[in-house]
């Protein structure tokens, strides 16, 4: 596994430039296994040690680990499909044109501006999201990405489910599972901390999502808090037995492929981004992140993983120098995992 030198040397030059304060890591290659803790939980109001089993705030990995499965589930059910339009079963929500798979690959061309929005209940933030957004001409011609397509799937699944989202993907996803920490209420004292805010304070144990706030267990785009062990068992559950059984394997296979109604090739499947590996053959594999610091890549094909966990927005997240430092990363990743022993 010494194939990965670079890519782990530019996962420790982020803690050292103090780009992040710490970074918990795992790279797989089908059983054999690079995981390391380094660095800082917090730096503010005093530094403290990141220690294994710490839980982050997932911010938008909550999309791809919970709402994705989820939604892939009530499909395999037959309780929806993806081209069902979203006001079937999101009637306030007048526009007939968006599908599911539009929220699922963020070509709804859903947008519009909620004036105070975060100074809104969640009653009011719902109905806000539902009736003040219009259907932009990028529908069906551009990928946008929005946490508004997330927060539609997730009031989906709570029409079909009449339970809270949040307590869906816990029932569904992450208690079959057996993911031992991953948990939407989850104990502040593991947690890393995100942001220092000053309506809020040290930010830790609570999403840091301003819409995730709000809308507590009815969020469907963010909110999720898991360690680097659940998220391990999660990438190897998805790529190598169809999420434990879950999924279909034809269900799986969706996700590594273009599902959008865009003519020609473009980069989102069933929630997930797309990218060709470097090697010969170019296939698909699929990525994720979440503004907290999260970023996960599995490629199917290859049973191979990378996932990384950090709290790039403390104590603030004004932070451009991290995603210059991930891309890069990234990227470096990429080359090497394609690389022989």
């Amino acid at each position: 596994m010494g194939k990965y030198n670079m890519t782990i040397t530019k996962l420790h030059q982020m803690v050292k430039e103090g780009i992040v304060p710490g970074v918990s890591y795992v790279i797989f290659d089908h059983s054999d296994t690079i995981k390391e803790i380094t660095g800082l939980a917090e730096i503010y109001p005093t530094p403290k040690k990141l220690q294994d089993g710490m839980l982050y705030d997932l911010a938008s990995l909550t999309k791809v680990i919970g709402t994705v499965p989820v939604i892939a589930m009530l499909i395999q059910e037959g309780k929806l499909e993806l081209d069902d339009p979203v006001n079937k079963f999101l009637p306030v929500f007048k526009d007939a044109r968006p599908t599911v798979r539009n929220l699922l690959t963020h070509t709804s061309g859903i947008a519009g501006y909620i004036p105070h929005r975060d100074e809104l209940n969640a009653a009011e933030l719902k109905k806000a999201f539902l009736t003040q957004m219009k259907v932009g001409d990028s529908l069906n011609r551009q990928i946008k990405y929005a946490d508004v397509n997330y927060l539609y799937l997730g009031w989906i699944i709570e029409a079909i489910c009449k339970k809270p989202v949040q307590q869906v993907i816990t029932e569904r996803v992450l208690k079959p599972l057996q993911l031992p920490n991953a948990s939407f209420n989850p104990v502040p004292q593991n947690c890393v901390p995100t942001e220092v805010q000053t309506n809020r304070g040290l930010i830790k144990g609570k999403t840091h999502d301003p819409k995730g706030f709000i809308l507590k267990e009815h969020c469907g785009c963010a909110g999720l808090f898991a360690s680097l062990d659940d998220l391990t068992i999660f990438s190897h559950a998805l790529i190598e037995n169809n999420l434990n059984g879950l999924l279909s394997s034809p269900m799986v296979d969706a996700m590594f492929k273009d599902q959008t109604r865009i003519p020609g090739p473009h980069t989102r499947s069933l929630g997930w981004k797309l990218f060709h590996a470097t090697g010969d053959d170019h296939h698909l594999l699929i990525s994720h992140t979440g503004f907290t610091g999260t970023w996960m890549v599995l490629d199917r094909q290859n049973d191979q993983g990378f996932i990384v966990l950090t709290n790039r927005v403390h104590p603030t997240a004004h932070n451009q120098e991290y995603l210059d430092a991930r891309d890069h990363i990234f990227a470096t990743y990429l080359l090497e995992k394609e690389k022989t022993l």
